[in-house]
């Protein structure tokens, strides 16, 4: 599939050096797309993606930034515009690690921080993105989470700032339509990438709780950072050219 070689500017790709944000740079290079990649601290992490762009003959540029400061935000949106010749795309992949905890031991402090840390991020993000996205007709996809459909026990300072990104993708689709932006959310279950392995690496998941997990997955499997990347990229191009407002969970029935 070439699906994006005909589209002008990029995909810019927000926390790319995780592990589901560089599986959806690579799958974007690999569609014909150029990128623009952010991270906060690991910058090493993106060297594969670089090297994978140029053995491909795409442009990638990366820039730091901490999306909790909107004005840096908007400085690196910018930047990104007019070094990449504009934005397509805007994937929002961020997103902090965040303990599995029941609500009843989450401080207000904690709850603040962490809305601040994706919920105000990815409006801190769009804010910056959506007159660039304006002049492409381009899109925004938030990877977001499965549980804000059928809540896991202790997920709630995961889920409620993410369902508050997904209540702003619909806001956006349908205000934003009108110049051609579409707006869609992809909602991971659980995955052998992203958070799911630090959850996992972390001992926050016992063997017990996995299978446990398990046997909640109709498929009785795990996803990967590839079956995620897939839904972002078909949201992302011209196949998905009718569908804004919408969630695509990935979770292997897990929310049927």
């Amino acid at each position: 599939m070439n699906d994006f070689a005909h589209r002008s500017g990029a995909a810019l790709v927000l926390g790319a050096s995780g592990g589901l944000g560089t599986a959806v740079s690579r799958m974007l290079i690999d569609r014909g797309s150029d990128v623009g990649l952010t991270y906060f601290r690991s910058k090493t992490a993106l060297d594969p993606v670089l090297e994978h762009a140029a053995a491909t003959g795409r442009r990638a540029q990366t820039w730091q930034l901490d999306l909790a400061d909107a004005a840096q935000a908007a400085a690196v949106i910018t930047a990104a515009a007019a070094e990449l010749d504009g934005i397509h795309t805007l994937v929002y992949a961020a997103g902090p690690h965040v303990p599995m905890v029941h609500l009843s031991r989450v401080a207000p402090a904690d709850f603040q921080r962490q809305l601040n840390a994706d919920t105000a991020a990815f409006f801190n993000a769009v804010h910056a993105a959506l007159p660039h996205l304006r002049e492409t007709r381009g899109n925004i996809v938030a990877i977001t989470t499965a549980a804000t459909a059928r809540f896991p026990v202790r997920d709630g300072l995961s889920s409620a700032p993410k369902a508050a990104v997904e209540g702003l993708i619909r806001g956006i689709a349908a205000e934003e339509g009108r110049f051609g932006i579409r707006a869609n959310c992809v909602g991971p279950g659980m995955t052998t990438d992203g958070m799911a392995d630090r959850l996992i690496s972390s001992g926050e998941l016992d063997a017990e709780a996995l299978d446990i997990t398990r046997r909640n997955i109709p498929l009785r499997r795990f996803g990967d950072a590839e079956d995620i990347a897939e839904a972002v990229c078909f949201l992302s191009s011209d196949r998905a050219d009718f569908i804004s407002g919408q969630k695509l969970d990935v979770d292997g029935g897990y929310g049927a």
